[in-house]
């Protein structure tokens, strides 16, 4: 179970460096991030501090939505 968790972990810190490297952020992965933050997953509190860094970046606009 702890593999899972992180393998999962892993994929979310590569979407946010995707996501802060490329200016841009598909609806998908903010659906995901939004999800990872509000079901209060086991995520770290580096993983939590990164998601909400990309939501301040939407706020001020340095991220754009693609489709």
């Amino acid at each position: 179970m702890r593999t899972s968790q992180n393998k999962s972990n892993l994929t979310l810190t590569q979407m946010v460096d995707r996501i802060l490297a490329s200016s841009k952020i598909a609806r998908r992965e903010h659906l995901i991030l939004t999800s990872a933050i509000l079901s209060d997953d086991k995520i770290s509190e580096d993983e939590r501090y990164q998601v909400n860094r990309i939501f301040d970046y939407i706020q001020t606009g340095r991220l754009k939505f693609i489709d």
